[in-house]
């Protein structure tokens, strides 16, 4: 370490000529010296020109030098402290270094060749720990507001959540002898995953299940926008008394054109279903929803059958061009509609098929509401899932 003009030496020694050599040696060596001749006067000389290192010596009137390195140790840690002494006594060199001196040198000092280079040293050793002391008042400063954001995040959030919770419909909701009930579990704070049911004037009922790519508020984002452009559906058809029905397959096209305009990245997966409520008749539409939903049927023999539903499609808000397909089925008096979102494969063990081959097997085992299958599953609670999980089932 090459020796700068502003490091500063301040040498405490009540023998002046000893105080008087070390100061114009190292004064010639390229160091600023100040001089004091007992510990009262270095001590007031320290904190009025906060030198970078201290020259002490050990036995002085007033304030001896074990009083001058306590107090400085514990004014300016970073501040080095160089003991020099006459006394041999090893309790005193042992209780110097314990106090925080960085050296111990013996008088009298022969070669000042071997104080310049304790010099030295300890100014290396200073530098660094005033460095150190700033990168962690830095540090501590960055955390600080690392917090006060993270604060500011968890309160909007949490605000975020509210609002995502009072956009989701009541469940259990009854509508004319039908049975809509839900449950979302996200994986962050916020969920991707969407769930809405709503009256389409008097006779209908309109139904979907969404999942939107990524987690959190990103993805909750468009969730809004979902709910936003049904709602405007829904007022459509009170303000305009509609009797036409509204095709799942129109509306999923129309979501796919506004969120591929938008340009934020996003895509998602949905179903959506509108049940006639008089003719007990389910028009639906698949885009790329996986896995897939399970419809149990009644016969009028009282036999029961649960199978997937047919179509597929392909994800909305990726390809300008994707076609989307209604498909029309009369309902028997007696039937159960059980969606489920992709996340709750996330917490199922083994291969794809037999994961799927399990969700058959729940709901044909009579597993239908939402409360069973959030306990089969094991997601009842307050539990941590690896993905945004949302169940949905519609019951006649």
């Amino acid at each position: 370490m090459e020796s700068r003009i502003q490091d500063s030496v301040l040498i405490v020694d009540d023998e002046p000529l000893v105080r008087e050599s070390i100061a114009v040696y190292l004064g010639d060596s390229g160091f600023q010296v100040f001089s004091a001749e007992d510990g009262r006067e270095g001590l007031r000389l320290f904190r009025e020109m906060q030198p970078h290192l201290v020259i002490c010596d050990l036995r002085m009137p007033a304030v001896d030098g074990l009083d001058l390195l306590r107090i400085i140790t514990q004014e300016s840690p970073s501040t080095p402290v160089i003991v020099v002494s006459g006394q041999g006594d090893m309790a005193d060199v042992v209780s110097a270094l314990r106090l925080g001196a960085c050296d111990y040198l013996f008088k009298p000092l022969v070669e000042l060749e071997v104080l310049e280079h304790s010099v030295r040293r300890a100014l290396e050793r200073g530098q660094l720990m005033r460095e150190n002391l700033e990168y962690r008042q830095k540090l501590e400063m960055a955390n600080r507001e690392l917090e006060r954001s993270l604060d500011v995040l968890e309160e909007d959030q949490e605000a975020g959540r509210r609002i995502q919770l009072r956009m989701l419909p009541e469940t259990p909701l009854q509508v004319d002898g039908y049975t809509f009930s839900h449950c979302i579990i996200p994986s962050l704070y916020l969920s991707g995953d969407f769930i809405d049911y709503f009256r389409l004037g008097e006779n209908r009922m309109a139904f979907y299940l969404a999942d939107v790519s990524g987690h959190g508020a990103s993805s909750a984002f468009i969730t809004v926008f979902l709910k936003t452009l049904t709602t405007r559906i829904q007022r459509h058809y009170e303000r305009r008394k509609a009797v036409s029905s509204l095709s799942p397959a129109r509306l999923l096209a129309s979501i796919n054109q506004e969120l591929i305009a938008m340009g934020l990245g996003k895509h998602l997966t949905m179903f959506c279903g509108v049940i006639d409520l008089v003719d007990n008749h389910l028009t639906y539409c698949v885009g790329a929803h996986f896995p897939q939903p399970l419809l149990v049927t009644h016969s009028s023999e009282g036999q029961e059958q649960v199978r997937a539903v047919e179509g597929m499609g392909l994800p909305i808000g990726l390809f300008a061009e994707a076609k989307y397909e209604d498909i029309e089925m009369q309902m028997p008096e007696r039937w159960t509609l059980v969606a489920m979102s992709d996340g709750v494969l996330e917490v199922m063990e083994g291969h794809l098929a037999d994961k799927e081959a399990r969700l058959l097997d729940l709901v044909r085992q009579g597993h239908r509401s939402v409360d069973d299958l959030t306990r089969q599953l094991s997601v009842s609670g307050q539990v941590d899932v690896p993905d945004d999980i949302a169940i949905l089932v519609v019951e006649r």
